[in-house]
């Protein structure tokens, strides 16, 4: 049987997540929700409701996100009403990386740095 890989997050991470879930949960008190009813208009389980709110690392970030955005949670510097500024900001970054390489190799070459 394989060893089960145990995944270690940076402490900004776990803070950051943790973060999130507080926002989270915090604004679903706020508008007097239980955790069902977020659950139900999430199509989630409220035990999946539970871990995001605990700040679980384990839980998709798409369903973190939707939660974010039922319950008000402003997420980046974008408003709910500005969603047309998600579409400019991927769009100017597809722009950059166009003129990025396509791909990226290590460079086989040692450097010659004796002068």
């Amino acid at each position: 049987m394989p060893n089960k890989t145990v995944r270690v997050y940076s402490q900004y991470c776990r803070q950051a997540i943790l973060l999130l879930a507080k926002h989270i949960q915090l604004a679903r008190k706020e508008r007097k929700l239980t955790e069902r009813d977020l659950a139900d208009r999430a199509g989630i389980a409220r035990a999946t409701l539970q871990k995001v709110e605990k700040g679980d690392l384990k839980c998709e970030i798409g369903i973190v996100f939707e939660l974010a955005t039922l319950v008000g949670v402003k997420l980046f510097d974008v408003e709910l009403a500005q969603s047309h500024q998600f579409t400019l900001d991927i769009d100017r970054l597809d722009d950059k990386i166009a003129l990025l390489p396509k791909s990226i190799r290590k460079s086989t070459k040692g450097v010659d740095d004796a002068f």
